[in-house]
């Protein structure tokens, strides 16, 4: 698989998830928000059951993959799903106090986090990823401050919530390269979908007929959102550099606007959308390579330089007439 076809299942999997915080959000008028993810993880896993059956029948190399690196793909679902069942629960809990673009934008903000999170394991940050956490810090606050001067309930689980999404990217960044990523990414949901049931049980309690009532947005999530999304963020991070991948991604921020405006019209404010503005810069300008402000010092330095001969030419000419 090609950078090109990669781009594309990343860029894929943000308008699937950005389009889902429309489903996560109508979901929450009639379920709660553990159940809701309980079951659209489960549904997420047996989704893609009949598409490991699919491979393992017509690719034999998944059979290699699965028995070769089974603790490995093992412990990389495991952790996935811990991750996933964290940062989606948080999600679901925060988007039911707030609104549908700002929960995608307060999301996106896991591409800045990731970057931050890489001086632990001793990555050099560059001076373009402190300039995007200002600016992202900037943005925040227009975007999530109320006239209290304060982030609301439901801002603070989506953040916090994003946070844990950080880590679902970095420990999929390690693990995708090792082990197959569709059956990887089936462990997750299964993981997900048992850690999310036990809060279900003890706090919501839900009825089967109120499960039902909510089926299209649950199936949508499970099926779309889980089930495609998901694996496609596996199998696209593998053949795609880091980079590019975190940025593509980075895009449900865009679509989940759009998505509330379009089906929701939950239309943001002056103030909210200069927030979403400069969130998004700050998305942007934590992605772009060192390279390029390296290469603007260099010309820098040839351009003064240059001058600099140029003008001691011309200072030789002049004690020469």
């Amino acid at each position: 698989m090609n950078a090109q076809k990669s781009g594309f299942l990343l860029a894929l999997t943000a308008f699937i998830w950005g389009t889902a915080f429309v489903a996560q959000s109508v979901g929450m008028d009639y379920v709660g928000p553990f159940t809701f993810n309980s079951v659209r993880s489960f549904i997420g896993a047996l989704t893609l059951l009949p598409c490991i059956a699919f491979l393992k029948h017509f690719h034999g190399n998944i059979r290699g993959s699965i028995s070769g690196n089974r603790k490995t793909l093992l412990l990389g679902g495991i952790c996935c799903g811990l991750a996933l069942a964290v940062g989606s629960s948080l999600q679901q809990i925060g988007i039911q106090y707030t609104s549908v673009g700002k929960a995608g934008f307060i999301t996106a903000l896991y591409i800045v986090i990731v970057p931050l999170l890489g001086i632990f394991l001793k990555k050099r940050i560059g001076a373009s990823v402190w300039l995007a956490v200002v600016l992202a810090v900037g943005g925040m606050y227009l975007l999530c401050m109320t006239e209290q001067f304060g982030f609301t309930k439901g801002d603070l689980y989506i953040l916090v919530g994003s946070l844990a999404f950080s880590f679902h990217i970095l420990i999929i960044d390690y693990f995708s390269p090792r082990v197959d990523g569709v059956c990887m990414s089936c462990i997750q949901f299964f993981v997900c979908g048992c850690i999310c049931a036990v809060p279900m049980l003890l706090l919501e309690q839900p009825s089967l007929s109120i499960v039902c009532a909510a089926w299209a947005p649950i199936l949508y999530a499970g099926v779309l959102s889980c089930g495609v999304a998901y694996t496609l963020q596996v199998i696209g991070q593998k053949h795609c550099p880091p980079t590019v991948a975190a940025l593509l991604l980075s895009l449900e921020s865009v679509f989940s606007a759009l998505a509330g405006w379009v089906v929701l019209h939950q239309a943001l404010s002056l103030r909210e959308i200069i927030g979403c503005v400069l969130v998004f810069a700050a998305i942007l300008l934590a992605q772009l390579p060192p390279e390029w402000f390296c290469r603007g010092k260099k010309n820098i330095t040839y351009f003064t330089a240059h001058n600099k001969d140029m003008q001691n030419s011309e200072n030789d000419a002049w004690k020469n007439i």
